[in-house]
């Protein structure tokens, strides 16, 4: 393998075949391709892109750079991956309700990356909660509850891993092939016979535009389907934050709230419309009208709840545990008017600095911070008046938060329309 001949190619656009990005994410894996040499050619992917054909056996190839997962239980496994948002705690209710309909869901998730939250923080926040667990303890979990929820291990995908914290530091992290091979290598190496995609846009998603969220979603769906994974995406707005409580353990409460029926209604609508996604691509429902009622069937019978009681208990936690919460503080609003723009991005970064979120590698998480947000695009509010409750012991820490989320709203003199929650399939 010539390493400089394949970076090359790729810098003056030419297409690579399958066999040389193995060798290159093979002998990276191996530490036989230095870093200043990946970093080149991630930069040459950055300018130049990829072809369908490219991404496909470059995801191939980062996931055969570990294990796969191999499963004895003859059910449909399938799973949910998210681009990230504040508030998106979909994945914590959406795992046990599929699990109630005969689907076994081994769900590899993240921690909280850039303002955007982590599903694994928000489940560290119930006391005793272990998330880190070898791949014969996450198969026993699955084989027992039909679900679990785990972080990655060090076997799966390393490739990506390394390549990861190698685009973290050289400008390349906005590549739409090299984000659809991150996200799928993962996933991947589940052993899922279907998947679907929650991909985001706005001011709190990655994807700040609709069309760069779209192009993400046919990158991911092509080159999943591609790999043999039935896969469907859904392009959602994240232009304010997804229900009221934004923290980890907050969140805990809301996702619970909704396998009780009591969830906002728009993490409630984006639960049920995802795993009505699921339940057509598993062959469990013939439309997606008959999955939503399915879904619907599942949560009023209360039958979730306790599969994820069970799943909490397999991974070492208790949910009837407390999970404590900060002192409480009104932030009040800086004008009056209809709220026309949330600035979402902003609401992370006041959990950030709260510390529900990290700064840096490594950082502790406080999962008692966090804040109820109270009002939506097109409410009318009044100058003073509460627009979110905040949760932080540290006064001086908590009044800066305070006035990140209170410039974080913008307000207009007229009638402002609210934002659809669900803009596209693909």
């Amino acid at each position: 393998m010539n390493v400089a001949e394949i970076i090359t190619d790729k810098r003056d656009g030419k297409e690579l075949s399958a066999e040389q990005l193995n060798a290159l994410v093979q002998g990276y894996a191996k530490d036989e391709v230095p870093d200043y040499q990946m970093s080149a050619f991630a930069m040459a992917v950055y300018f130049q892109g990829m072809t369908h054909e490219e991404v496909v056996a470059f995801t191939t190839a980062m996931l055969d750079s570990g294990d796969r997962m191999s499963w004895s239980r003859n059910k449909k496994r399938v799973d949910k991956h998210s681009t990230g948002g504040i508030g998106d705690k979909v994945s914590i209710p959406l795992t046990p309700i599929l699990a109630c309909c005969d689907l076994d869901v081994p769900m590899v998730s993240g921690r909280g990356l850039g303002t955007t939250g982590g599903t694994l923080d928000k489940l560290e926040s119930i006391p005793g909660f272990r998330c880190e667990m070898s791949m014969d303890e996450f198969r026993s979990v699955v084989n027992s509850c039909g679900c679990a929820i785990v972080s990655a291990s060090k076997n799966l995908a390393p490739a990506d891993q390394k390549l990861y914290a190698l685009r973290d530091v050289t400008g390349t992290v906005p590549s739409i092939p090299l984000i659809t091979a991150s996200i799928l290598s993962k996933k991947m190496a589940e052993g899922l016979d279907a998947l679907v995609l929650d991909v985001k846009w706005g001011s709190g998603a990655f994807m700040k535009t609709l069309e760069q969220a779209q192009e993400l979603a046919r990158s991911l769906v092509q080159t999943a389907n591609g790999m043999g994974v039935k896969t469907t995406a859904l392009i959602t707005d994240m232009n304010q934050p997804l229900g009221r409580m934004i923290g980890n353990a907050l969140e805990v409460d809301e996702a619970i709230a909704v396998l009780k029926g009591e969830g906002p209604e728009d993490v409630t609508e984006l639960t049920i419309e995802l795993g009505a996604e699921l339940l057509v691509s598993a062959g469990k429902e013939s439309n997606v009208e008959d999955g939503r009622k399915k879904i619907q069937q599942v949560i009023s019978g209360g039958a979730p709840l306790q599969r994820l009681k069970e799943l909490i208990s397999a991974q070492g936690g208790d949910l009837n545990a407390s999970r404590r919460l900060g002192f409480e503080r009104d932030v009040q609003a800086a004008d009056s008017g209809y709220v026309c723009r949330i600035n979402t991005d902003r609401i992370g970064m006041a959990i950030i600095e709260m510390g529900g979120g990290r700064k840096q590698i490594g950082d502790q998480i406080d999962h008692s911070v966090g804040l109820e947000f109270l009002v939506r695009i097109g409410d009318k509010i009044e100058e003073g008046q509460p627009i979110a409750k905040l949760y932080c012991d540290d006064k001086k820490v908590a009044e800066y938060a305070a006035n990140l989320v209170s410039l974080a709203v913008g307000t207009l003199p007229s009638p402002a329309e609210a934002p659809k929650l669900i803009i596209d399939r693909i």
